[in-house]
């Protein structure tokens, strides 16, 4: 079966003297007036709980060596996609990354604002299906403390934020238009909770993906247009104050009929791999 699109970016930005982004895949692009896709410039003050994941040793030092998103949801907790840490992305085990950190308080990656903070543990849970792409969340543990002020609630099951319709942000650095365009600063964009039908319809497995209703969440614009891309991986899809889900794939980026896919938060609540990081929450007060 062909994978669907995981939205991390697998590859170095910039390849020997090339200053130019290089995408993860090749995807259409997005409709001209439809800038994640589809959006806008964010400060991250406005959203203290995105930080991006960095490590300028494998990905060059053009974004400061951005290649996914995360959620901070402990103070020294922060959510991503599972498939960020694969070998695909890393090109080895996450433990061998020198100078792996999360950049946190920063707009423009560019910037000498915010904080670049060492990971100091990471764990995958073990229900990730590399292939289906279900359960795809991973934990990160921090080797410093960020003010509460930073973290974000998490929607468990029965959260009205998970009700079709539900006006919802993602937030990202990722690629803004569909062609490997990636931007400095933060974007976010609106999209809309889809019905789970929808999104079975559009993901009924084969090439194009499958959709697990139990552990992910579809979100986006029937008509397409507005999308997280490719680098937006482990990025949060937040509706009604609280974090429902974390960037995960799709088939292209704001295509019409192929919205994008979250990995469902209410699931990693429930989740017995979630207790380590449960504990950790709450360590730190």
């Amino acid at each position: 079966m062909r994978r669907p699109f995981i939205r991390a970016l697998a590859r170095p930005l910039v390849l020997a003297a090339a200053a130019a982004a290089m995408p993860l895949a090749s995807a259409a692009p997005a409709a001209a007036d439809s800038v994640v896709v589809g959006g806008f410039p964010v400060d991250v003050s406005h959203s203290p709980w995105t930080v991006a994941l960095s490590s300028r040793d494998r990905f060059g030092g053009t974004r400061a060596g951005q290649f996914c998103v995360g959620v901070v949801v402990g103070r020294s907790t922060v959510l991503t996609a599972a498939h960020c840490l694969s070998q695909e992305v890393l090109g080895g085990p996450p433990e061998q990354l020198r100078d792996f950190t999360v950049i946190t308080g920063r707009t423009d990656l560019l910037s000498g604002r915010g904080q670049e903070i060492r990971v100091r543990d990471t764990w995958v849970t073990p229900a990730y299906d590399s292939v289906t792409n279900a359960g795809d969340f991973a934990v990160l543990s921090l080797a410093q403390s960020l003010p509460a002020s930073a973290v974000i609630g998490m929607a468990r099951a029965g959260d009205p934020a998970y009700v079709p319709g539900t006006p919802a942000l993602v937030y990202g650095w990722g690629d803004i238009t569909g062609a490997g365009d990636y931007p400095r600063s933060l974007r976010a964009a609106r999209v809309h909770v889809l019905p789970d039908a929808l999104c079975r319809r559009a993901y009924p497995g084969g090439g194009e993906g499958r959709f697990q209703a139990d552990s992910m969440v579809c979100a986006g614009e029937q008509a397409g247009g507005r999308d997280a891309c490719q680098g937006d991986s482990g990025g949060p899809l937040v509706a009604r104050g609280r974090l429902i889900g974390l960037v995960s794939w799709g088939t292209g980026c704001g295509r019409a009929g192929s919205p994008g896919v979250y990995t469902r938060v209410s699931e990693v609540v429930r989740s017995l791999g979630w207790r380590a990081a449960v504990r950790e929450r709450r360590a730190d007060g």
